[in-house]
């Protein structure tokens, strides 16, 4: 039987790296065309495939309505031009989703990365959410990267079962760094995008009793951080907080994963992560909280430990125990990686989107 798949359009205002990791695998595959803002994916294009299809975008900002539509439907032109067999849209876009009824022609699969807006996202806050439940709703098939957001995308979208795909995240960062891997033990890391879901303060709470007992132990909160004077305001002893409060190269975030001893989750909301795969691929034990889809990526005991959320002293706890144990810290970050490797490695992620889209050309 002939594969009716033979050219993918992959559609996304964001996740530039995410994008571009699934594209470099797709092709050998399909043909491939990828539509990313120029702003966002300079930093990674040198990653990206030559054989890619790349078609960058200026992404209007939002309060620029009449930009955003033409700059939309010039999206849309570009995909009939293209005329795939499949269109793959990462989230959709406020604008974007506006003229997603246009695409009817072509089997659509929709990657939902958050099903509902974070706590303090000020940044999703600007797009209303019965806009991106529109553009969820075109898709034939969703997939989703935890099986916490299943019931989410049946109850409060309205997909059957049978549309939603569980794939995991595809795995960020290089597998094979050349950066050396330490384990500092003096190194705690907190990474990312700093708001107020992210549960930053119950570190900052967990931290006295952690110092207490490990005094030269260093909390490294590296991302940009929306009201980051509030957060010092709580820290007891600014000293054992590192605040990198700006965005985080490449470069860098390769530095900070590579020498830390662990990598913090307190989550106290969530959909998903790309922190605990990153932190894996860096061989690095995560303490994250059962909440969303988080506690998927981690294996309790093996590949590091899961906490609720919201509770500081059981955060602390669990840092202790990684810091007092250096053999077992190690262990887990090892284990991490043999299951990077086997559930979030390019090949193996691809393989199963590139199933949905088949089967989503089969249901039209």
């Amino acid at each position: 039987m002939t594969d009716s798949l033979k050219k993918i359009a992959f559609v996304s205002y964001d996740f530039p790296e995410y994008s571009i990791r699934h594209v470099n695998e797709m092709v050998d595959h399909a043909e491939v065309l990828l539509l990313l803002p120029e702003q966002t994916s300079r930093e990674y294009l040198s990653l990206l495939d030559p054989r890619v299809r790349f078609e960058p975008f200026h992404k209007p900002r939002l309060r620029q309505p009449a930009r955003q539509i033409v700059n939309a439907l010039k999206l849309l032109r570009t995909v009939y031009r293209f005329d795939p067999d499949v269109v793959h849209v990462q989230n959709g876009h406020m604008y974007f989703n506006m003229v997603l009824p246009l695409l009817r022609k072509y089997p659509l699969v929709m990657t939902i990365h958050d099903v509902r807006q974070h706590l303090g996202d000020t940044e999703s806050g600007h797009t209303p959410q019965r806009i991106m439940d529109f553009g969820f709703r075109r898709a034939d098939h969703v997939i989703v990267h935890g099986l916490s957001m299943v019931d989410t995308v049946v109850d409060e979208i309205g997909f059957r079962p049978e549309q939603i795909h569980v794939i995991p995240l595809i795995a960020l960062g290089e597998l094979d760094s050349s950066e050396p891997i330490s384990d500092d033990e003096q190194s705690i890391l907190f990474f990312g995008r700093i708001w107020e879901y992210k549960g930053l303060e119950y570190l900052i709470r967990a931290a006295p009793k952690v110092c207490s007992e490990f005094p030269e132990a260093r909390i490294i909160v590296a991302g940009r951080g929306e009201d980051m004077q509030r957060y010092r305001n709580g820290m007891h002893d600014p000293a054992s907080f590192v605040v990198l409060n700006d965005w985080i190269t490449d470069q860098h975030r390769s530095e900070l994963f590579a020498r830390c001893s662990m990598v913090v989750l307190p989550y106290i909301e969530a959909s998903q992560s790309a922190v605990t795969p990153i932190a894996y691929a860096y061989e690095k034990p995560v303490i994250v909280t059962r909440i969303g889809g988080l506690p998927d990526m981690v294996d309790h005991g093996k590949t590091g430990l899961l906490i609720p959320p919201r509770d500081a002293d059981a955060l602390a706890d669990a840092m202790l125990q990684l810091l007092r144990d250096r053999t077992a810290r190690i262990e887990m970050g090892r284990a991490g990686k043999r299951k990077l490797l086997q559930e979030c490695a390019p090949p193996v992620v691809v393989a199963q989107t590139l199933e949905v889209y088949r089967q989503t050309i089969a249901s039209r």
